[in-house]
């Protein structure tokens, strides 16, 4: 069943199934949540209590699983930018409870346009403003037809805050994604085609759109991910935050454990424990000279959703930094090859 099927209605609720999220992507078969009681109460005696499933942690790609997650109240604002080929305002929606903003391109011409959410990299959020990363994919996406919706995230720009967001792995992110189609699928707007939805994310927003596809199969129809991070947190951590001496460390250190104290919780918050969950298609590029994101670590994330028999393909770059710079008109010729064969 395709996700977007559970919607309901123009609330965009959507309760998503923890059945069969038990990992085993990764190659590690260790169960990571409990089993269900279903099968085994219908050889118990009436008699005998069926007992209750333990909840996930709700700091896990499980406990994203098990959440309610909401989208809705899309709403257009100012015009910030208009161009011959689109028109650009300043947007808010709401996602699990919270406001978030963003901007919107919307293409000048006849809808409904497919539409793209993207998911951007890492910018101190003391100096993001909204809109702030991707622009160049902003401007070409819309330019050939895309409506794109740019999510700032919670705690960036105008969106609500989230004060534990850090120390719980910024996973608050993918819930704004979620809720970024969620929202674009229940505005009604005639300019959109909420049957025809796609990701794209960069660098950290890479690793959002994995938790995505692992939280919400269905929710869209493909992804693109650009030099992304790591689908294992602890060495995104490790790697970015660790060496330098960023106190929020310790404090994921003191609250969660850290990898050699507490596996399990590791295991659980990392996107790659799950690949088996995922039904759509991912396009993966990514230089060879990156010098922020090691190109192993999409090596890595192929070889685990192949492994799992998924859909993905990754494109390396030769001499290609973290950026990109002189191939990127090659990579956008790649990704919008991609969308318009599985969003068109």
């Amino acid at each position: 069943m395709r996700f977007r099927s559970m919607a309901c209605g123009a609330a965009g609720l959507v309760l998503v199934a923890a059945v069969g999220c038990t990992g085993g992507g990764d190659g590690d078969s260790e169960p990571t949540s409990p089993p269900t009681s279903a099968r085994a109460s219908a050889k118990t005696p009436s008699a005998t209590p069926t007992p209750t499933p333990t909840p996930a942690n709700p700091v896990s790609i499980p406990g994203l699983i098990e959440r309610e997650h909401r989208g809705s109240d899309l709403k257009l604002g100012n015009v910030r930018v208009r161009t011959d080929a689109y028109t650009q305002y300043a947007v808010t929606y709401e996602a699990n409870g919270l406001t978030i903003s963003g901007i919107m391109n919307i293409p000048r011409g006849k809808g409904p346009f497919p539409a793209l959410v993207l998911a951007h990299g890492y910018i101190d959020p003391a100096v993001y403003t909204s809109g702030r990363g991707l622009a160049r994919e902003q401007e070409l996406l819309a330019r050939n037809g895309y409506v794109v919706l740019h999510t700032d995230y919670r705690n960036h720009a105008g969106s609500d805050d989230d004060p534990d967001n850090d120390v719980n792995l910024r996973l608050g992110y993918t819930e704004d994604t979620i809720g970024a189609v969620m929202a674009l699928r229940s505005s009604g707007r005639p300019e959109i085609d909420g049957e025809r939805i796609g990701l794209l994310g960069r660098s950290m927003g890479g690793g959002v759109v994995y938790n995505t596809l692992v939280v919400a199969p269905g929710l869209v129809d493909a992804a693109v991910v650009f030099a992304p991070v790591s689908s294992r947190p602890n060495e995104n951590i490790d790697h970015f935050q660790r060496g330098d001496g960023d106190p929020v460390v310790a404090e994921i250190d003191k609250t969660h454990g850290t990898p050699e104290e507490n596996p399990k919780f590791w295991k659980e918050a990392a996107p790659i424990t799950y690949v088996d969950r995922v039904t759509e298609p991912l396009l993966i590029h990514h230089g060879t000279a990156d010098e922020s994101c090691p190109i192993v670590w999409s090596e890595r994330t192929t070889a685990a959703f192949e492994k799992a028999g998924k859909d993905v393909e990754l494109v390396k770059y030769k001499g290609e930094h973290h950026t990109f710079a002189p191939q990127w008109p090659a990579s956008m010729k790649t990704t919008m090859d991609f969308f318009e064969k599985h969003l068109r």
